[in-house]
């Protein structure tokens, strides 16, 4: 900064001021101090100002508008985009990004075959702007985004074994269990209950029709079914078999398979049951690759070193069905020994003896079967 002496002419001052705006504080106070005539002042404080406004401002920060003497700031910045929706099922889409703050666009809801997707949430309300340093004023904030559109609806399985019209054809295939020892009917009497509960049009197929009922809710009952005492995964009385018969004889549209329990019982080389039980789950396939399989880990006995063996068999089960699903075929696992084993007191509650279920064990069964069997059912 440069400093000044008294004598300094009138002129000297003007090109000083003129050219060091930059020292506008001290020179304001210098012209304070001089014995200029009134209108002399004036006319270079007129000057000074001039002189120190040309840089002096600062401009409007990034969201609002550049300052000026009037002027206001920008309008307001976007909102954040609609939250996207809940994650769809098997073929869904998810749902898209919301617009901008001003639109408020919500997001599509997910579709497909699957679960159903979740709403999207709104968006949020744009920052306004700030203002300059001068008189601007701050941006008017911008409005929140409408909330994300409704859900997808979920559907049923992609695949359809049964018939458009008339009866789906399911073939109960194993052994006495599946007969219906003990009780007449078996699981099929009351699993044939729950279909006509459920308006759901079903019938059993097979080459036997022993303990059978004749009516069940005054509808004539489907007494076949592929239920053979004492038999085995394969061998001489082995259910295997069967299928090069009755799956091209009778044509079922499903098989709710349940086996192993005369091999296990009967300790006929465990160890190899597992491979023995994908065997016959690849000639079914083999025959009928449209055919639906629920396979049916199987139920307890009273017999603890038994239900060891059984449960090391039923392991085994859910890595022959995640191969076969791989390879395209339909097979759905169904858990009845935890059916069984989750009442504490099953041994006397759901077996009528050592190996087979009494009603009340049926009847669970026929609960287990018919879950999942309805999303296929017409």
């Amino acid at each position: 900064m440069k400093s000044f002496n008294d004598d300094r002419s009138f002129d000297e001052l003007r090109f000083t001021i003129a050219v060091e705006p930059r020292s506008c504080y001290a020179q304001q106070m210098f012209v304070h101090r001089l014995k200029f005539p009134s209108s002399t002042v004036l006319a270079c404080v007129v000057l000074l100002v001039a002189a120190c406004s040309d840089g002096a401002d600062s401009p409007g920060t990034t969201t609002g508008g550049t300052a000026s003497t009037a002027s206001s700031g920008n309008t307001s910045g976007s909102g954040t985009a609609a939250g996207s929706g809940g994650s769809p099922g098997s073929s869904g889409s998810s749902a898209t990004s919301g617009g901008a703050a001003n639109t408020g666009a919500g997001g599509t809801a997910g579709g497909g075959t699957g679960g159903a997707g979740g709403a999207g949430s709104g968006g949020m309300g744009g920052v306004g702007g700030m203002g300059g340093v001068s008189d601007g004023g701050g941006g008017t904030a911008g409005n929140g985004g409408d909330a994300g559109g409704s859900a997808g609806a979920g559907g049923g399985p992609a695949f359809q074994p049964c018939p458009e019209s008339g009866p789906c054809k399911i073939m109960p295939f194993g052994d006495s269990i599946t007969q219906g020892f003990n009780v007449a009917g078996g699981y099929r009497a009351p699993l044939f209950h729950l279909a006509l509960e459920a308006n759901r049009d079903i019938t059993f197929v097979g080459s036997a029709n022993d303990y059978s009922v004749p009516m069940v809710d005054g509808v004539p009952f489907p007494r076949n079914h592929e239920g053979h005492g004492g038999w085995t995964i394969e061998g001489n009385n082995g259910i295997a078999q069967l299928v090069g018969t009755s799956i091209p004889n009778y044509e079922p549209n499903i098989i709710t398979l349940m086996i192993g329990t005369n091999d296990i019982n009967g300790n006929i080389n465990v160890a190899d049951a597992p491979n023995r039980l994908g065997k016959l789950l690849d000639s079914i396939f083999m025959r009928d690759p449209n055919i639906l399989v629920v396979l049916a880990q199987i139920v307890p006995t009273r017999t603890e070193a038994t239900n060891n063996a059984i449960k090391a068999y039923n392991a085994a089960m859910p890595d022959l069905v995640s191969t076969r699903v791989s390879k395209g075929q339909h097979i759905v696992l169904v858990d009845m020994y935890a059916a069984f084993t989750n009442d504490a007191n099953y041994k006397q509650s759901l077996l009528g003896d050592n190996l087979h279920p009494n009603q009340a064990g049926y009847n669970r069964m026929a609960d287990v079967w018919f879950e999942a069997l309805s999303p296929y059912l017409r």
